[in-house]
């Protein structure tokens, strides 16, 4: 059994996975001496091969969060190369401008996290760009003026153990505000920022050597690259509105099928009616809670939203008499279930306490009309199965909709 939610959080599933498995990958280089030597030299192109490309993607999907998030941590990768962990050491200098960075990048990547894509010529990209210019004048006013004394945001910065309390508290802070963007949108990128998160305390640990830094920042740019694929990726396969996979999804799962399936053809009826008399969004919540029945589909069958009103399911290595009692059951499931129009002044959480309802609400079934087709010596491909399941689903209706045929 699959569930809409499910398949429209997988993206931001395989992204925290991934993120986690690049970190642990970034650990795992640092454990060998010979690949840190490969690494020292190789490191900054890659960083900003990583950064530069992650920056093209994200303007090509319009997504300025990203660019904004990947320009900050290239400007701080820039920043620990004249600055390194040691130079923190050993110059005033070199300390504040260490500390200053300990303190932005993780703020930065918090703010970047909840900005809503507007564009980067609206109000809040300008503001958002006008960030990260100020912060990079601030820097460079660090790196021209500070004086040889000890550094005045940061106690000294050494190791985790002894990260000052106030960078630590910054630290956390934005860890959580991070995470809860991401509690609350569940994307890709969502997932991405929040493991950039980890990389970027990761590599701005004090003690840390110049590499790890360096691989750290260029392991959290690259997981923002990765969540942006992934949830182009969704945005492209899986139909925003039902959470099942869509017709692209459809159009490939079909070129994967052997030779012996079923494909159906699900059609909700009379569902313009339905939209003529209580509006659309009443009918966008009829096509969730008919996608979340076919996402329950029994036999192995794997749903599909092909289009309007319009749904295909494909069952491999079934014949159309097996997947007869499925399909049934399917459209019995349908047509029992209630549909209750939401109303206006519904809060968005359910309340601890039932609150009596103002007025009746609107209660009423849908039904469904099901045809099926399997490929024969007349009907080879799946192009033309999925044409002949469409002419059984346009019979199903002729004969009186709310029933099989095959």
């Amino acid at each position: 059994m699959r569930d809409p939610a499910l398949l429209a959080f997988k993206g931001s599933l395989s992204a925290l996975v991934t993120g986690g498995l690049l970190l642990l990958a970034a650990a795992g280089l640092l454990e060998s001496p010979a690949v840190q030597l490969r690494l020292a030299s190789l490191l900054p192109g890659l960083t900003w091969v990583i950064i530069g490309a992650g920056v093209l993607l994200a303007w090509r999907f319009d997504r300025i969060r990203v660019i904004f998030a990947l320009v900050v941590i290239a400007l701080t990768a820039w920043g620990v190369a004249f600055f390194p962990a040691g130079a923190a050491e050993r110059a005033g200098r070199g300390a504040i401008v260490w500390s200053t960075l300990v303190f932005l990048l993780p703020l930065d990547l918090a703010v970047f996290a909840w900005f809503t894509e507007r564009g980067l010529l609206s109000r809040a990209g300008r503001l958002n760009a006008t960030l990260i210019a100020t912060e990079l004048v601030a820097v460079l006013l660090l790196c021209a003026d500070a004086s040889g004394g000890p550094p005045r945001l940061l106690l000294r910065i050494e190791d985790y153990a002894h990260l000052a309390l106030p960078a630590l508290a910054v630290f956390a802070a934005a860890f959580v505000v991070t995470a809860a963007r991401f509690a609350l949108r569940r994307g890709a990128v969502d997932a991405g920022f929040v493991w950039a998160q980890v990389g970027a305390f990761l590599a701005l640990r004090g003690g840390g050597s110049p590499l790890s830094t360096a691989l750290y920042l260029a392991a959290a740019g690259l997981i923002l690259v990765v969540s942006l694929i992934e949830e182009s990726y969704a945005l492209a396969y899986v139909d925003e509105l039902t959470g099942l996979p869509g017709r692209r999804a459809l159009n490939a799962a079909l070129l994967k099928l052997g030779s012996r399936y079923t494909l159906a053809m699900v059609d909700i009826d009379h569902f313009k009616r339905l939209n003529d008399t209580h509006g659309h969004l009443v009918g966008d919540q009829v096509l969730r809670k008919v996608a979340a029945a076919l996402a329950r589909v029994t036999g192995g069958g794997h749903a599909f939203r092909y289009g309007g009103e319009e749904f295909a399911v494909i069952f491999p290595g079934c014949s159309v008499d097996e997947t007869l009692p499925h399909l049934e059951g399917l459209r019995q499931s349908i047509e029992d279930s209630a549909f209750v129009v939401r109303a206006v002044d519904r809060p968005r959480r359910k309340p601890k306490k039932a609150i009596p309802a103002r007025r009746t609400r609107k209660t009423f079934h849908i039904t469904a009309s099901v045809g099926a087709a399997a490929p024969n010596g007349r009907v080879a491909t799946p192009n033309q199965v999925l044409e002949a399941a469409d002419s059984a689903l346009y019979r199903a209706k002729r004969a009186g909709r709310n029933r099989v045929a095959s």
